[in-house]
């Protein structure tokens, strides 16, 4: 998920980042532009899960020695991912499936922080075949390998191929990246980790 940009971390206020799949079983609908601040405008969801897998709690990635808790995220009134409270660690979008089950899980985190770089800083340097892990509150583990990486300006993020490609058990790493919109206060683009579980 290419050539990507590095985007400054000092002394801006990163905005939510992500297009993210909204509920299970949704009807789909057309994906709708990232919003800046405090939400992330959701797009659709089909998630169909072989069997329940516990919530994951931690979030493990050593080709860019990143361990950070994994918390849920919620939608807002609007139908928005709520992006994480935390800059430091990651959240991932309850409303569609756990690592693990059949579907596209999503994890989402922020760029970089007012203070500097945040706990998806690193994201963009994932090439094929990294591994990703992660721990779920069972005591079990899921691991995941990366296919790609991407960068996608947030108004044309291509909702069927990042959400609702292939068939089999996948995970999306969401977070912002290209220039930052000072006007709006958000990153113009996002970029999307494509990972697929290990056989």
């Amino acid at each position: 998920m290419r050539a990507l940009m590095m985007a400054a971390c000092a002394l801006v206020t990163v905005a939510a980042c992500a297009t993210v799949p909204a509920r299970r079983h949704a009807t789909p609908a057309a994906a709708t532009p990232a919003v800046p601040a405090a939400g992330v405008r959701v797009g659709t969801a089909v998630a169909v899960s072989d069997a329940e897998a516990a919530d994951p709690v931690r979030l493990r990635i050593p080709a860019i020695k990143l361990s950070t808790r994994v918390g849920p995220l919620r939608l807002d009134a609007r139908g928005r991912l709520v992006a994480p409270r935390r800059f430091d660690q990651v959240g991932w979008n309850k409303a569609g499936p756990e690592p693990g089950e059949r579907g596209v899980a999503v994890i989402a985190g922020h760029v970089d922080s007012t203070t500097g770089p945040a706990v998806f800083y690193r994201l963009r340097r994932l090439s094929d075949g990294d591994r990703v892990h992660v721990d779920r509150a069972d005591g079990s583990t899921v691991t995941f390998v990366v296919g790609r990486v991407a960068r996608y300006p947030k108004s044309r993020v291509p909702d069927k191929e990042v959400y609702h490609g292939g068939r089999g058990t996948e995970l999306r790493l969401v977070t912002c990246g290209g220039t930052f919109d000072r006007a709006r206060r958000s990153y113009r683009d996002n970029v999307v980790v494509f990972a697929r579980r290990s056989a």
